[in-house]
């Protein structure tokens, strides 16, 4: 109560105190004395309060032409995104346009009897079929089998499954005899690419997620059979037994691998080899 007590009384420090002391003393303290300082202090409350008031006015002025170019700007820019989604619907028509007359293309421009053969072969053409169901996940405990590091001999550090894994995996189907491949329902064609973005497995740049299901069409047990004796099967066979990465293989009767989205190529041009004729007008016109 004391402390209370004297922070009331002694609520102002005592410098201050008496310096107001001094100036009352001097007659400098309070309101000005002169006319002169009276004048010079009521045009001084004028100007405050005239800037104040006409900061008001302009303030209230603006506002509606600033609320007006701010719904004008949101009504363009609701414009624009229409006219974007509209443009990106468009596209997506046409791709699928571009797609579809691929294939029919494709599937008239077989030989040999086989009218769907360039199409199958190119991706461009759902197909199914007998084949091999091969699922490929991570390991349970993804922090990797036993301490060894993986990039040592030519695996990654972890259970986890990589892009050169699967890499392999796709391959050794091909070279078993698969005639169509898809992973988790993305066709594979001579245009695909499987990478790697961190820790996730690109496939034509589709980001895939665990567990890896590959469908493979072709003679099941033959191919079953081929890609686990061969070096990629093995390669898979050592990932499962030494990082604990699970994988199943099963023969299924009957298999369906949709086509894949776009079959473009747009780097890659015909060889035309040089005969008489072309070196001849090449030479004319030279």
């Amino acid at each position: 109560m004391s402390l209370l007590t004297n922070v009331m009384d002694h609520s102002l420090d005592d410098g201050y105190a008496e310096a107001a002391a001094r100036r009352k003393a001097d007659g400098t303290g309070g309101m000005p004395k002169t006319l002169r300082a009276k004048l010079g202090l009521a045009a001084g409350l004028v100007l405050a309060a005239l800037l104040v008031t006409v900061g008001a006015a302009q303030a209230r002025v603006e506002a509606p032409v600033v609320a007006k170019e701010r719904e004008e700007l949101i009504d363009r820019i609701d414009r624009e995104t229409e006219a974007a989604d509209k443009l990106e619907a468009s596209v997506d028509e046409l791709r699928d346009d571009v797609s579809a007359r691929q294939r029919e293309v494709l599937e008239q421009s077989g030989e040999g009897g086989e009218p769907h053969l360039a199409g199958v072969l190119a991706g461009a053409v759902e197909v199914h079929g007998p084949g091999v169901k091969l699922v490929v996940n991570d390991a349970e405990d993804v922090g990797g089998g036993d301490g060894q590091a993986r990039g040592t001999s030519g695996f990654s550090d972890t259970g986890r499954v990589r892009d050169r894994d699967m890499q392999r995996v796709v391959n050794g189907l091909w070279a078993s005899g698969a005639e169509a491949i898809a992973i988790n329902g993305q066709r594979l064609t001579a245009l695909s690419a499987i990478r790697a973005a961190g820790d996730a497995i690109l496939v034509d740049n589709k980001p895939l997620v665990p567990p890896y299901t590959v469908l493979a069409v072709g003679d099941g047990k033959r191919l079953s059979t081929r890609f686990q004796d061969s070096l990629d099967g093995l390669y898979l066979h050592a990932l499962q037994e030494n990082y604990g990465i699970r994988t199943g293989i099963s023969v299924e009767e009957e298999l369906r691998i949709p086509a894949a989205p776009s079959v473009i190529v747009r780097t890659a041009r015909p060889y035309l080899e040089k005969t008489e004729e072309t070196e001849q007008s090449e030479k004319g016109t030279s």
